[in-house]
């Protein structure tokens, strides 16, 4: 159920309802932070492992101290720089946040959303949300509405357009004086190293992921899909089967035979690229495909990102 209303938004995460909520990044399916049966639900909902943490959005960064035992000089700085911004950041916990929230672990993920709604809507309630994304556990990322109400049609979703960033928050942690990268997102490494000069890269997926978003298998369709720098090539070797190619920025031979051809970023910006990946994916999984082809980006920039999220998809 879509709707623009604030207020009735807040209604029904007052009384311990689900809701969508958009951001910049992805759509979220979101819940009072300290109603323990609320948080219980995303994850029943979702089909979610409860060893999976959410991540925790607030309103401003008083309320993300609040939630917190220590805030590092650099998590500071980070702060400033990138909030309101898909930028999550992993810190020691206080006894608010419940376990349940952290999958057991003493740390909580946190972040401000960069949204307009969403920050209309935090700023109305006096609790924060907990919004892990709006799907089904390793399903493809919601960026519209549309998308949530496909997945959850009996729930309210906020309405708040397609998302701008369109791939999930850059996650950070802190070891000593080091900022370690946890998840590539929204915001590359190149960018947060501008910022606070070296950072340690610990990306590597798991099959028990201790964070959000680092399964082996995310963001998946539902048929098969294949990620290569050469996709003509890997067509010759899947006759006889439906097949769509989404490519980087351009259609290399428009004559091929091939069921549906897509394209991310038609200007070669990965910035285009990652807006437009998720809704492209939810596009070619409605066509009743046996196989997805897609295009994998140059490895800089977001470029790393959205084959981290293909690799995820392709991921059996």
């Amino acid at each position: 159920m879509i709707t623009t209303d604030i207020p009735l938004i807040c209604e029904q995460l007052k009384q311990g309802e689900l809701i969508g909520l958009p951001t910049e990044t992805v759509y979220g399916l979101a819940a009072n932070v300290f109603n323990s049966k609320a948080v219980s639900q995303i994850f029943e909902t979702k089909k979610r492992p409860t060893t999976n943490p959410l991540i925790v959005h607030v309103a401003s960064i008083s309320q993300a101290r609040a939630l917190v035992k220590r805030f590092p000089d650099k998590a500071d700085q980070l702060a400033k720089q990138f909030w309101p911004g898909p930028l999550t950041m992993i810190l020691p916990k206080n006894q608010s946040v419940s376990q349940l929230v952290t999958a057991n672990q003493e740390n909580v993920a946190i972040r401000i959303p960069n949204h307009p709604s969403a920050l209309s809507l935090l700023n109305q309630l006096d609790f924060p949300l907990v919004a892990p994304s709006a799907n089904p556990f390793n399903r493809i990322s919601p960026t519209t509405a549309e998308h949530v109400e496909a997945y959850f049609p009996a729930i309210y979703t906020l309405d708040g357009g397609a998302c701008q960033s369109g791939v999930e928050s850059t996650i950070v942690g802190f070891e000593g004086n080091d900022v370690v990268l946890l998840r590539h997102g929204a915001i590359s490494i190149e960018t947060i190293e501008d910022s606070v000069d070296r950072i340690l890269n610990r990306t590597a997926a798991t099959e028990h992921a201790p964070l959000p978003g680092q399964h082996k298998k995310h963001y998946a369709p539902s048929c098969e899909l294949i990620v290569t720098y050469e996709p003509l090539f890997m067509l010759s070797a899947v006759k006889q089967k439906r097949v769509g190619i989404l490519w980087f920025k351009s259609i290399q031979i428009e004559s091929i035979h091939v069921d549906v051809n897509l394209v991310l970023a038609p200007s070669g910006d990965p910035v285009e690229a990652a807006k437009n990946l998720f809704a492209a994916l939810h596009t070619l999984d409605n066509m009743g495909l046996d196989l997805i082809i897609v295009e994998r980006l140059p490895a800089y920039g977001l470029g790393i990102t959205i084959n981290d999220r293909l690799d995820r998809a392709a991921n059996k």
